[in-house]
């Protein structure tokens, strides 16, 4: 059975967009993983990825996200 292709809700392509800012500064910075950051605790860029990874999960419908 052919795999009918699916449209990317809006909440997919903000994550995809952070997700490669993210990777970018990882690259830039040689690290496989921000956890090896020493900027960790004050990062904007892994602060938003976190945010749009939990608006992709919630599709939006409100709630905090809190460590």
């Amino acid at each position: 059975m052919k795999e009918i292709p699916t449209q990317k809700d809006k909440w997919q392509v903000a994550l995809d967009a952070e997700l490669l800012i993210l990777k970018k500064c990882q690259l830039e910075k040689s690290l496989d993983s921000c956890m090896k950051c020493e900027h960790l605790l004050e990062c904007t860029t892994r602060d938003k990825y976190i945010k749009v990874v939990y608006e992709s999960m919630n599709k939006g419908s409100g709630g905090g996200f809190e460590f």
